[in-house]
């Protein structure tokens, strides 16, 4: 048998997920190396041997993305896979383009060999960018499920930043949960949210392993999805969030616009904020490639605690990590509330920014006068509370899902934003979800070709 030798191209999400799935205990494929971009600290570590089985009893070597093109010669390469989100189509072909001038094939795989089926009914929540709205939306789901008497058990796309092999297959239950598997900002921001719903969350590296536990304690599995990747889980129900503050994003990303493709729902969010002209575009995008798809109209209504610690002063706006970096949003709900209750004045934090952050800045210099609130690690928390300090904001306005005062020591007054998801008319999620606000528990919503 001639074994393919293969590097997998990812981000620390997808790139395990897909090896897991169809690498890990294939003998026709040698996977010699993964490549890591988009989260810091991921190069120069493995993929540890009791994840990556008996074939790997060393484990595979991660290496800086900006070193592929060596690593294809210096390792004979025979083939290389694409396997991280969020980037646009010009992205993608530029590398395979590189790849296949350095000697390699470049593939990527499919919906369907890389999809799990659960014995119970999906759900699946993703979209078209970061940033778009997944979390509120999933939020939104999870209530008319559970207000509809069913077990819901939502589990989250991959945020495996620390000792890969402990955190194979994490569950969060309690706020005191994300301390003990020792969450970054990042991840927090995604599961504390669900935990004070009353959710419990799945979450980790193994998602074979996840799914099978959370179907123990599940009535509806319900994916969470992260960046604008693919769902983990084949879906009974497929609902796709799309952001008319980025209008044409939807057919110009990766793997956002297979999402579209692939959708029996389109949320598109935002409405209240963003041009009619844009929504009209989002909307006749929606209709031009996928037209059976349920078109569902959103606003994301922002809530402010005590507003007016705002007005006139100088505020320090910190915002989501990923969704500034490469989700490539100039702004969220923290300069909303800024600009809506009065600032006098949005501090620029570039001239104070500490440490790891400065590599932030320089890596997405469009950022502009925000700070993202990057948190991969304990040294990016602690540049991240002295870059804030060093700033002296009269108020700092925090439009991150998590409130970082639990985490970080903020000397100035502080207010946190958050933000739901406000339908607009009909059709809602509620239609969407008829098949499971019923007595039944499996769903038999419409059924295409594709995934299904």
């Amino acid at each position: 048998m001639t074994v393919i030798r293969t590097i997998i191209q990812g981000a620390a999400g997808r790139d395990f997920h897909n090896f897991n799935l169809l690498f890990r205990n294939n003998p026709g494929y040698e996977v010699v190396a993964f490549t890591a971009t988009q989260i810091p600290n991921i190069a120069g570590r493995k993929y540890p041997p009791e994840l990556a089985g008996k074939l790997y009893p060393r484990g595979i070597p991660i290496f800086l993305e900006s070193d592929l093109l060596r690593l294809i010669h210096d390792l004979k390469v025979d083939e290389v896979i694409f396997s991280y989100s969020d980037v646009s189509h010009e992205h993608v072909m530029h590398w395979a383009s590189r790849i296949i001038a350095a000697g390699a094939s470049f593939r990527l795989l499919g919906s369907r060999p890389t999809m799990l089926t659960s014995k119970k009914p999906v759900v699946a929540v993703c979209a078209v960018r970061t940033g778009a709205g997944k979390s509120q939306t999933t939020r939104k789901v999870a209530t008319l499920l559970r207000d509809a008497g069913k077990r819901v058990v939502v589990v989250r796309h991959p945020m495996a930043y620390g000792d890969l092999a402990k955190q194979a297959v994490q569950r969060f239950a309690t706020l005191r949960d994300l301390k003990a598997h020792d969450c970054t900002i990042e991840e927090m921001e995604e599961y504390e949210p669900h935990i004070k719903q009353g959710m419990v969350v799945f979450a980790g590296v193994d998602y074979e392993v996840i799914l099978r536990q959370a179907e123990k304690e599940a009535d509806i599995i319900l994916w969470d999805g992260g960046n604008n990747d693919l769902p983990f889980y084949k879906p009974d129900i497929f609902i796709v969030v799309a952001d008319p503050h980025r209008a044409g994003d939807e057919l110009r990303y990766y793997p956002g616009e297979t999402n579209l493709l692939l959708a029996d729902a389109v949320v598109i969010n935002k409405i209240d904020t963003a041009f009619p002209e844009d929504v009209d575009d989002v909307r006749e995008s929606v209709r031009s490639v996928n037209p059976a798809a349920v078109i569902i109209e959103a606003a994301s209504p922002i809530h402010v605690e005590d507003c007016e610690k705002i007005r006139g002063k100088r505020a320090l706006v910190i915002e989501d990590g990923p969704t500034l970096t490469h989700g490539e949003m100039e702004y969220g709900a923290g300069v909303v509330a800024a600009t809506k209750f009065g600032a006098s004045e949005l501090i620029d934090p570039r001239p104070y920014v500490v440490g790891t952050l400065r590599k932030t800045f320089e890596a997405y210099p469009a950022i502009g006068q925000l700070l993202p609130a990057m948190g991969y690690g304990s040294e990016q928390i602690k540049d991240l509370e002295a870059t804030i300090a060093r700033a002296k904001p009269e108020v700092v306005v925090m439009g991150t899902p998590v409130d970082l005062r639990r985490i970080i020591d903020i000397k100035a007054p502080t207010v946190h934003v958050t933000y739901s998801l406000q339908e607009i008319g009909k059709p809602d999620l509620a239609d969407v979800l008829a098949p499971f606000l019923t007595k039944s528990n499996r769903a038999k919503p419409r059924r295409r070709k594709s995934i299904r």
